[in-house]
């Protein structure tokens, strides 16, 4: 997301398959994004359990997290949030540490996905989807095939005023971060003052900065080639085959988004059993056929057809190939001067 990865795109009604067990009935709270599971995940996973779970919606991470860390998490049991986030509530004390005899599908998990520098072994995050951010281009439109980074921050003449790029500070900074060969969670002073005089360039190039329509303006052909999520870029695909992904030669980032139960959640149990609901590869395999996104979560994985992955290439990005680029993480202090750099970009002329 980003840190609102997501989370919006066309929903399309599923019915998830049944496979917890009956508790007694509990209010279990989880916070989301929305769409980001199925229209009617709450009301099956009640009926299967007997539950009385809600679902509240967050617009961005940082707006639960203000929420979590006023309350100390209390009033909440399960959230989805993305993985910088998820370091954070468990530095604050406020994740709960992870009982996996409670959570018997996480067996489902791909062995990568249980060595995520967050949180390597899922002490207190489950990983729910995860990706790459790259270049998402009208393939009828643009010259050549997209293969740099620089392609997007020094676009070539016919391609000014026709990119846009992700306006959220983590990704805004990232693609510049990689261009230069720098960690992307890099503090050094140094790299961040190069990367906003590069970024601040390439600002007169922009037709905006974008999080989400940058794939319907490639639809239109407003746009020619935008910096993008993997899962959003799939939205412009299934609209127009000529759009295509593809990650810059220098590399990308590994998103990744998590679900966290609150250790001052009144409904442990519940929470719990509402983890392993979503883990149920027929459940879990729904984001990935509906919001088109990649799931950990290997039998769900496996069960797409090939002609849904032929459709959208990235989906068949396998799990070592993710974790060979650099997860985001949370970089303490030093957010204060990514969200500064970014409004200096921003308001810079």
């Amino acid at each position: 997301m980003p840190l609102d990865f997501k989370k919006c795109g066309a929903v399309i009604g599923a019915s998830l398959a049944v496979s917890a067990s009956i508790l007694s009935a509990e209010e279990l709270v989880v916070s989301n994004w929305d769409g980001y599971m199925a229209p009617d995940a709450i009301e099956a996973f009640n009926e299967a359990t007997g539950n009385e779970a809600e679902l509240v919606l967050h617009g961005t991470n940082e707006e639960i997290m203000g929420k979590l860390i006023a309350s100390k998490g209390k009033g909440y049991d399960v959230v989805f949030v993305s993985s910088p986030f998820a370091e954070v509530l468990q530095n604050l004390g406020l994740a709960e540490e992870l009982d996996h005899d409670k959570i018997p599908n996480i067996s489902n998990l791909y062995p990568e996905a249980t060595q995520l520098s967050h949180d390597e072994g899922n002490a207190f995050s489950v990983p729910y989807a995860w990706g790459t951010t790259g270049l998402c281009y009208r393939s009828d439109l643009v010259a050549e095939t997209p293969s740099s980074w620089m392609d997007l921050l020094e676009p070539s003449e016919a391609l000014e005023g026709k990119t846009t790029m992700l306006a959220t500070d983590r990704w805004l900074l990232g693609a510049a971060m990689l261009a230069n060969g720098y960690s992307v969670n890099t503090t050094d002073e140094d790299e961040l003052a190069a990367v906003r005089d590069q970024l601040i360039e390439t600002k007169g190039t922009l037709l905006a900065y974008d999080d989400t329509t940058f794939y319907a303006k490639l639809v239109s052909g407003e746009a020619e080639m935008v910096q993008a999520w993997d899962g959003w870029c799939n939205y412009g695909i299934a609209e127009n085959a000529d759009i295509k992904y593809v990650v810059p030669d220098e590399g990308s980032d590994l998103w990744v988004d998590t679900m966290v139960i609150l250790k001052n959640s009144q409904n442990k149990d519940a929470a719990y059993e509402f983890v392993n609901f979503v883990l149920d590869p027929v459940n879990h395999g729904w984001a990935a056929e509906n919001i088109l996104y990649k799931v950990p979560n290997e039998p769900a994985m496996q069960a797409l057809s090939d002609e849904f992955v032929a459709q959208f290439p990235n989906m068949g990005t396998q799990p070592d190939e993710l974790l060979e680029y650099e997860q985001l993480r949370d970089v303490g202090e030093a957010q204060r001067a990514y969200s500064r750099i970014v409004s200096e970009i921003k308001a810079a002329n």
